[in-house]
């Protein structure tokens, strides 16, 4: 089936926690979903309820992801579901398994996966942006090597928090092997660049758009007179990010990709959750 307008809509399956790969699958298709975003990482048993991070439902072992190509195959194309990327936590410094993960993309027939490239340590923020570069070259190679692009994301508290960072990081790749995940509601916590320049920055590597929403949540600092804040993840349609004019820009850049929602916010229970995303995005999109 086809979303509004010129976009695809699929859901990230981390944020399907309780949801089992077939239940996710059957649910989306359901609703409308053109497709799904597999999470792939080796993750402790569950010991309780299912969270976002940790015992979630929806993901499949890294350990085993090879073997469990044909499964995941089948179940995606009973539902009719197409397959934008692979939600992948391997590191660009941990090359054997990207690998493991790049195979198992190409079997699958999943063109591009998210291949991270982290947070500096104690050795600061050039030296290890210069690191993981050298890194990426690797990558790169692998990359053309099993016709599967890797995506570097946008992601607050890490070495590509914005568009800016992100393009000086992606720099001389080829887009055809190497690209960039534009993510709103990351950018919000640390990064946000004005949506059309945005875009225009990253040009060529826009290669995927994650799309969530986020708030700022007050809290007062015990025995003290002042206020401290964190962001906390929002609803869709009632956080701080404009996606109506995300939308806009992403149209006026012309990009008609894959959109996947990656929703983390808790007021709304799942199911009335995901179906009314794509009913938002289906109202701002069109």
């Amino acid at each position: 089936m086809s979303a509004a307008g010129s976009f695809k809509f699929a859901v990230f399956t981390a944020s399907l926690p309780e949801w089992t790969p077939e239940e996710a699958a059957g649910k989306l298709a359901e609703q409308g979903w053109d497709g799904i975003e597999w999470r792939i990482v080796d993750q402790q048993p569950p010991t309780g309820a299912s969270g976002f991070w940790q015992g979630n439902r929806c993901t499949w072992p890294l350990s085993t992801f090879e073997e469990d190509v044909p499964r995941i195959k089948e179940i995606t194309e009973k539902a009719g579901l197409g397959i934008p990327s692979l939600g992948a936590y391997a590191r660009c410094d941990e090359i054997e398994d990207v690998e493991r993960l790049m195979r198992g993309a190409a079997a699958l027939g999943v063109t591009q996966m998210r291949v991270p490239v982290g947070k500096p340590g104690p050795e600061g923020y050039n030296a290890a942006f210069a690191q993981r570069r050298k890194e990426y070259r690797r990558v790169a190679e692998l990359a053309e090597q099993y016709g599967v692009k890797a995506l570097i994301e946008l992601h607050h508290q890490s070495l590509t928090s914005s568009a800016s960072s992100a393009a000086r990081f992606v720099e001389g790749f080829d887009p055809r092997h190497v690209g960039v995940i534009h993510d709103i509601g990351n950018m919000l916590q640390e990064g946000y660049e004005y949506d059309p320049w945005s875009l225009e920055i990253l040009g060529e590597h826009l290669a995927h758009v994650h799309v969530k929403n986020a708030a700022p949540v007050a809290t007062p600092v015990e025995g003290a007179n002042r206020t401290d804040w964190k962001w906390g993840w929002a609803p869709m349609r009632h956080g701080v990010a404009n996606l109506p004019k995300l939308f806009a820009a992403l149209r006026e850049h012309g990009y008609s990709g894959w959109v996947s929602v990656e929703d983390f916010s808790t007021e709304v229970p799942l199911e009335e959750r995901v179906r009314d995303n794509l009913a938002y995005l289906k109202e701002i999109s069109g």
